[in-house]
């Protein structure tokens, strides 16, 4: 498999590393927060914001996108890059955890997964070779495999099911994909790791997903409702398994505390709704604590969300003026909130890797959170 990451640094005070992505619509350094455009857009902001906070990529989603526009409206358009009007790299997730999400509507069988649609019911099937085919149409600079997640809680044999189920769908899902590769396609492809809260199936799933190789490995089955410290727990076990000269990418987080701590473990990359969905509604990061805008200590508080911080929303509004925008529901509040969630992420992981590459991570997560921690959401 071609190798597309080169590792830059590691900090020596942790397993924290900087390192390059090789993609079609560029390269992308790591470690990288991805902002999360469900439907070809991050919410309450224009590919003009994203360009200008300075991201390299951002993720669209395989399962809305197909349902609607659906893949007819997107192949005339010749990709989703072209459909949106964006020219940097866009990865595209199967959209097998937005169907695993609807438990009554959805059936697993062998070759794939019957479903109904969100929104008119209709019925649907999807298959390893389907999810390729549409991602192609995409033109997805990094597809992922569709796969079967196993939530916190989750039996041992439901669990082990479902990892086999993933890995058999992971063989399927490469051939398909070199397929279309010999077509002219160049997007790169991502396998996951499942197996749940059980160590021993966390090792089988890394074991059978290496042996098939990829551009790419991404730690699945986190983040689904298991307590902060059993996600610290099998991130760091996972990550121990896994291959260092392949990129590794943990789905679904995007607060402070959880980034902070997938870059001390040796995660690359990582994407969440989180930021624009509070931003949404007006909850906002600063370096004192996450805040809501809403409280009346706001309501004649005339400095800015976080007075260290560079963007263009704490450079020229107040937390006054925001709480009249959130109070009055104004659209401009969505997008100053999310704008500036967005740009604080941004600029910690930036700083991160500052820190990686001067081997103090380590010492600058902790001072970051401890000052972060006096607040939270």
């Amino acid at each position: 498999m071609e190798n597309i990451f080169k590792i830059k640094n590691t900090d020596t005070s942790c397993k924290a590393r900087i390192g390059l992505l090789n993609l079609p619509h560029g390269e992308v350094t790591t470690p990288v927060f991805m902002p999360v455009g469900t439907n070809g857009t991050v919410k309450a902001l224009t590919n003009d914001d994203l360009n200008e906070i300075g991201f390299e990529i951002i993720l669209a989603n395989t399962y809305h996108l197909y349902l609607r526009p659906g893949t007819e409206i997107i192949s005339k358009a010749k990709s989703l890059h072209n459909f949106i009007n964006y020219n940097r790299n866009i990865l595209t997730d199967s959209g097998g955890f937005q169907v695993f999400s609807l438990a009554p509507f959805r059936k697993i069988y062998e070759e794939g997964v019957r479903f109904r649609s969100h929104i008119d019911g209709s019925y649907h099937k999807l298959t390893p070779e389907k999810v390729v085919e549409i991602q192609s149409i995409l033109n997805s600079d990094i597809q992922m495999q569709l796969d079967v997640c196993s939530p916190w809680g989750t039996e041992y044999k439901d669990t082990l099911s479902a990892l086999e189920v993933t890995v058999n769908w992971l063989k399927k899902t490469k051939t398909a994909w070199q397929e279309k590769i010999e077509e002219g396609y160049k997007g790169k492809l991502f396998s996951i790791v499942q197996g749940g809260f059980y160590k021993d199936l966390r090792e089988k799933s890394v074991e059978d997903t290496i042996a098939i190789d990829t551009s790419g490995i991404a730690i699945g089955g986190l983040s689904v409702g298991e307590p902060k410290e059993v996600f610290i727990e099998y991130l760091s076990y996972t990550t121990s398994l896994l291959p260092k000269e392949k990129p590794r990418y943990v789905m679904g987080i995007g607060t402070p505390h959880y980034i902070l701590s997938a870059i001390e473990e040796g995660i690359d990359m990582f994407d969440c709704v989180f930021p624009t969905r509070t931003g949404r509604n007006g909850h906002v990061f600063s370096r004192d604590g996450a805040f809501a805008l809403k409280k009346s200590e706001n309501q004649d508080d005339f400095s800015p969300i976080d007075k260290e911080c560079d963007c263009k929303v704490c450079k020229n509004y107040t937390r006054a003026y925001l709480r009249h925008l959130f109070k009055t529901q104004e659209i401009l509040c969505s997008m100053l909130s999310s704008y500036h969630n967005l740009y604080f992420l941004h600029d910690l992981v930036k700083q991160s890797r500052i820190t990686i590459m001067e081997n103090r991570f380590a010492s600058f997560k902790k001072a970051f959170l401890e000052r972060y921690s006096k607040t939270t959401l």
